[in-house]
């Protein structure tokens, strides 16, 4: 049966992230991931932002294309992605670039609201259809990622799936002092960095470098 392999692969998939995540907290120091993202981990069907994908590979620890040059992240990066975002049940969260709606379902899982921009209307049909046929309550919106979504700000968390040179001003600005900011930082198909960002009272960024990752670039206009 096909939800029974899904299942068990789901849960494959969750050991093998919570092993890497160990490993990596023993090299860095840093903390394992939470009881939380765990689950939520081990409740999206992963598959379901995957259609054509055999199960086996739907629920592989790796990146995966979704069709206009855009991917679906490792599994082990979704999970660390809404770690450092430690958002609690009672935030708002922003997310920019919803590509197939797999992160969101997590973070939908872990906040109380979410918003995802997507700049290609394609992926942010397909991803808002299959987050509502799965139940989670995700407004997905297409536009510039770069400017957020500022009619709906304060954000206790803003995270970016897709990589710039620097982070764009309007994002900082739709942080609540407190928010926090997970983005990769870096060139296209050059080396990229996970940061994790907190707002100050100022308005400043207090920015720390987390994990070398490799992402699409951010597109859009200017910011």
């Amino acid at each position: 049966m096909t939800v029974a392999r899904a299942a068990a692969a789901r849960a494959e998939m969750v050991e093998e992230v919570r092993a890497m995540a160990l490993a990596c907290a023993e090299q860095t120091g840093r903390p394992v991931l939470s009881p939380r993202v765990l689950a939520a981990l081990a409740a999206v069907p992963r598959h379901r932002f995957l259609p054509g994908f055999e199960i086996a590979h739907a629920y592989a620890n790796d990146a995966q294309p979704i069709g206009h040059g855009q991917t679906i992240s490792q599994p082990f990066v979704v999970a660390l992605m809404a770690e450092l975002a430690d958002i609690g049940p009672r935030d708002s969260v922003l997310e920019i670039g919803t590509g197939s709606g797999y992160q969101a379902a997590i973070l939908a899982r872990l906040a109380r609201h979410v918003r995802s921009v997507e700049i290609l209307p394609e992926l942010a049909a397909q991803a808002r259809r299959v987050l509502e046929e799965l139940g989670y309550a995700v407004a997905v919106t297409t536009g510039d990622g770069r400017l957020g979504d500022a009619a709906h700000a304060p954000y206790d968390a803003i995270l970016a799936t897709a990589a710039a040179p620097r982070i764009p001003p309007a994002l900082i600005a739709q942080l609540r002092p407190g928010g926090r900011l997970v983005m990769p930082l870096g060139p296209a198909g050059g080396a990229q960095t996970l940061m994790r960002g907190v707002r100050d009272a100022g308005g400043g960024l207090d920015l720390h470098a987390c994990l070398d990752v490799r992402f699409v670039p951010l597109t859009g206009g200017p910011a």
